[in-house]
């Protein structure tokens, strides 16, 4: 569990990131969890956005990510997403 000094660090650290990835029309599914995990193993931060078309709410699918590849949720702002996951191999991120 972050702290919110620990979220606060990485809202900022995360604010020039763009969203790599997309919630479209077919939702939140298997695949894109496990690219999305191994994205979060070789980054630890990242930015996903909501688009218009998906069935989901920006909460549910930001449940269902963070559930799925281990994730922290850090921040749902608009229609992106931010998560964190500290990684095994690629540690980069330093947390306070």
């Amino acid at each position: 569990m972050l702290t919110g000094k620990q979220k606060r660090y990485l809202r900022s650290e995360a604010h020039h990131l763009k969203p790599i990835f997309q919630v479209g029309k077919t939702g939140v599914n298997d695949n894109m969890t496990g690219q999305i995990g191994e994205a979060l193993e070789k980054r630890e931060l990242l930015k996903v956005s909501i688009l218009q078309n998906s069935p989901e709410d920006k909460n549910t699918a930001a449940e269902k990510l963070a559930e799925g590849t281990g994730a922290e949720i850090v921040q749902i702002i608009g229609k992106n997403i931010i998560l964190y996951k500290e990684s095994e191999q690629n540690k980069q991120i330093q947390l306070p």
